[in-house]
C-alpha cells in the first residue's frame, strides 16, 4: 500500500510541475474548463522577463512563449586563399664560361663578382701560331686576287690568250683564299674568350701560364638582377593558379622583407609522383641584394569575389545535411546551404539567403520549423537594437522595473 501511495504522489508531483512550467496540453484543459494560457503565465523565467530558454513547445512553437537565440546579420566577405610553398633561385641567365681551344694562357681578368659586360675579354691564349696562319692565307688571298684582275685586264684587251676556263679557274681560287682567310681569322679569335652575357662572374681557378684544353669550365657569370624562383604547389592550387598573377617571398638572410614576384609559367601537368604542380616566378634585384640559390618561403595569396559569410556556431545539421535557421518575422525557418570555406569561427556557404538576413547564432539547438523566436538586444542590420518589450510573449505584460 505504502509503495502504491508513493507512486501516486510522485505522479501528482509530476504533472503538476509539468502543468507549471509547459503549461496543460489543450484536449486537458479544455475537459478541466481551464485556459492553456493561464496555467503558461506561471511558468518560471529562465532568462527573465518570462523568455526562458524552456520555452513552450506546442504547435505553431509553444503555447504562448517564444525561445529566446542570438542572431546575426548575414554579411559578405571574400575569402583569402593562402598557399605556402619553398622555392629555390635561380639567376635569369646563367652562364658556364668554356674554353674553345687548347692552348696557354698568356692573360687572365677574373675577379670574383666582378661585374662585367657582354663581350669583355676574360682570357687570352697564346695565339703566335694562329696568327701566322692568318697571315699566310692573307698573302695566298693576295696573290689570287692579283691574278683574277690581271687574267680580267687582258681579257678586256681583246687578248686571246687567257680563256674563259683560266679566267674562271682563277676566281675559283681566289674564293678558296677568302675562306682560308675567314678560317684562320676565327681560329685566332678562339683564343681570346670574352663574356657571352653581363652579369657577376664566379669563381676561378685559371691563372697566367695554366694550360687549357678545349671545352674546360673557365668560370661562371650570373645575370642575377632578375631571379627566377621555382616551387612546388598541391594539385589543389590548379584553379587558383589560373587567377594569381604575383607571389611574396621572403628568405631567412632578411628577415621580415618581403620580395614581390611575378608569375610567369608552371607546368602543364602534375606530377604522378609528387602530386604537385611546378611554378615558376620572376623577382626583381635590382640591387643584387638575392642571390641565385637562396632558398625562399613563397606565399600566393588569391581574394575571391565577396560571399556569404557567417560565424561556424550558426551552421546546424540534419539527416538532409547543413542549414541555417533565420528569423523570418519572429518564426524559425531552417534554410538549406553549402560550406564553401572554413577559417577559425567563420564559415562561407553558399545559400539563397539575402544579405543583412537574421540568422540564428546561438540556441539552433532548440528550434524546429515555425517555432517563435525572440531576441531581445540584439543588433540588427542598421545598429538599433530590439527594444526589450518586444520580446515578451503575446498576452504577457511587459517586465516591469523592481524599484517601482
Amino acid at each position: 500500500m505504502r509503495k502504491i501511495l508513493t507512486l501516486v504522489v510522485a505522479v501528482t508531483i509530476l504533472t503538476a510541475a509539468y502543468a507549471v512550467t509547459f503549461g496543460l496540453p489543450t484536449p486537458v484543459a479544455a475537459m478541466i474548463g481551464v485556459s492553456p494560457e493561464s496555467t503558461s503565465k506561471a511558468a518560471p523565467s529562465a532568462g527573465g522577463g518570462g523568455q526562458g530558454a524552456g520555452a513552450a513547445r506546442g504547435p505553431g512553437g509553444g503555447a504562448g512563449r517564444a525561445t529566446t537565440v542570438v542572431t546575426t546579420a548575414l554579411t559578405l566577405q571574400p575569402y583569402e586563399s593562402t598557399l605556402n610553398a619553398i622555392g629555390t633561385a635561380t639567376a635569369l641567365r646563367s652562364i658556364d664560361v668554356a674554353s674553345n681551344a687548347s692552348g696557354t694562357v698568356t692573360e687572365a681578368d677574373f675577379t670574383a663578382n666582378r661585374t662585367v659586360a657582354a663581350g669583355d675579354v676574360l682570357l687570352r691564349l697564346d695565339a703566335r701560331t694562329q696568327a701566322l696562319n692568318l697571315e699566310i692565307a692573307q698573302a695566298n688571298l693576295k696573290q689570287a686576287s692579283d691574278t683574277v684582275t690581271r687574267y680580267e685586264r687582258i681579257r678586256t684587251s681583246a687578248n686571246a690568250t687567257v680563256t674563259e676556263v683560266t679566267l674562271s679557274e682563277a676566281r675559283v681560287q681566289q674564293s678558296l683564299a677568302e675562306a682560308a682567310v675567314g678560317l684562320a681569322q676565327v681560329a685566332l679569335d678562339d683564343r681570346t674568350i670574352r663574356a657571352p652575357i653581363a652579369g657577376q662572374l664566379g669563381l676561378s681557378n685559371v691563372e697566367v701560364g695554366s694550360l687549357l684544353t678545349a671545352n674546360t669550365v673557365i668560370s661562371t657569370i650570373d645575370q642575377s638582377n632578375i631571379l627566377v624562383v621555382e616551387f612546388e604547389l598541391p594539385e589543389r592550387a590548379i584553379g587558383l593558379l589560373k587567377k594569381a598573377k604575383t607571389v611574396s617571398v621572403g628568405t631567412a638572410s632578411f628577415r621580415g622583407r618581403v620580395f614581390e614576384g611575378d608569375i610567369v609559367s608552371f607546368d602543364s601537368r602534375i606530377d604522378s609522383v609528387t602530386r604537385s604542380v611546378t611554378v615558376k616566378a620572376q623577382v626583381a634585384n635590382p640591387d643584387n641584394l638575392l642571390w641565385p640559390g637562396m632558398t625562399f618561403a613563397v606565399r600566393l595569396t588569391q581574394e575571391s569575389e565577396p560571399m556569404a559569410a557567417l560565424p561556424s556556431t550558426a551552421i546546424a545539421w540534419s539527416r538532409s545535411g547543413s542549414n541555417v535557421w533565420v528569423d523570418a518575422d519572429g518564426v524559425a525557418k531552417a534554410v538549406p546551404v553549402t560550406i564553401l570555406f572554413r577559417r577559425d569561427d567563420t564559415v562561407w556557404v553558399d545559400a539563397k539567403i539575402d544579405v543583412g538576413t537574421m540568422v540564428v547564432t546561438e540556441g539552433a539547438q532548440k528550434l524546429r520549423e515555425g517555432a517563435r523566436i525572440t531576441t531581445p538586444g540584439a543588433k540588427r542590420p542598421d545598429g538599433a537594437q530590439k527594444p526589450d518589450g518586444a520580446a515578451k510573449a503575446p498576452g504577457q505584460p511587459a517586465k516591469q522595473d523592481a524599484s517601482k
